[in-house]
């Protein structure tokens, strides 16, 4: 129950803190990730089943009055993340080896119609969480050893075709559980580790960026412009 009312797992709050009543997907497992769209569409993931009494595997969207619609990209395992690409793509990880028909482990990315991005297959030997980049590049954190054909512990950077960005091998001895990307393009990252790139760090630390970022944001009578270059945070819709 939310505000007294009863929902199953997913609400939606307005402003001023009460429930938006006309709101109500009644989803019946645990929701774990959650990524707007266009049009105020969300993709949910977790360990559900159905939504709105119709069978969804761990994956499914909603509209933005909360009725499902026909993405059904069926996860045989949960799906702990989803976040959406500037183009609309929608990245999905977790611990599942099959989504939307292909075998992919850990980590898909999906296209705007929940059908498999056959050209992304990264193949991490455990669940991990994104960052995403301005640049297409991609963060991935986690407790993985291998990533993309290539060992890496725990943290690793693909690029925009899920192959793995050589150059970026923080050596981090523990899990990443959490990333944030400032806008200077310098990553935060906090997680189970003492040391990462070969220095002491308890649990948070700070890297630099990998490469030359700016910023810049002009203006006429009838149209503002910004224009952003090199690893920073990917803007949301």
């Amino acid at each position: 129950s939310v505000g007294g009312q009863p929902r199953n797992r997913l609400a939606r709050i307005s402003a001023d803190g009460t429930l938006a009543t006309a709101f109500n997907p009644d989803v019946n497992g645990e929701v774990y990730g959650l990524a707007l769209q266009a049009a105020g569409a969300i993709v949910l993931s977790g360990n559900f089943t159905t939504v709105g009494g119709q069978t969804r595997n761990r994956i499914a969207r909603v509209n933005a009055s909360g009725a499902l619609e026909a993405f059904d990209p069926s996860a045989n395992g949960n799906v702990s993340l989803v976040a959406v690409q500037a183009d609309g793509k929608i990245l999905a990880g977790g611990a599942f080896t099959a989504i939307a028909g292909a075998s992919r482990n850990q980590l898909a990315r999906l296209n705007f119609d929940g059908s498999i991005d056959s050209a992304f297959n990264p193949a991490a030997d455990a669940p991990g969480i994104v960052q995403l980049q301005s640049d297409g590049k991609i963060l991935v954190g986690g407790t993985f050893t291998t990533i993309a054909g290539a060992a890496r512990n725990n943290f690793a950077r693909l690029n925009a075709d899920g192959t793995l960005y050589s150059a970026f091998n923080p050596l981090v001895d523990g899990s990443v559980n959490s990333l944030a990307l400032q806008l200077d393009g310098k990553i935060v990252v906090g997680g189970q580790f003492a040391t990462i790139g070969g220095q002491p760090r308890g649990r948070l630390a700070r890297l630099t960026s990998t490469g030359p970022t700016s910023t810049a944001l002009t203006a006429t009578p009838s149209v503002v412009t910004l224009t952003r270059t090199g690893p920073l945070p990917e803007l949301a819709w």
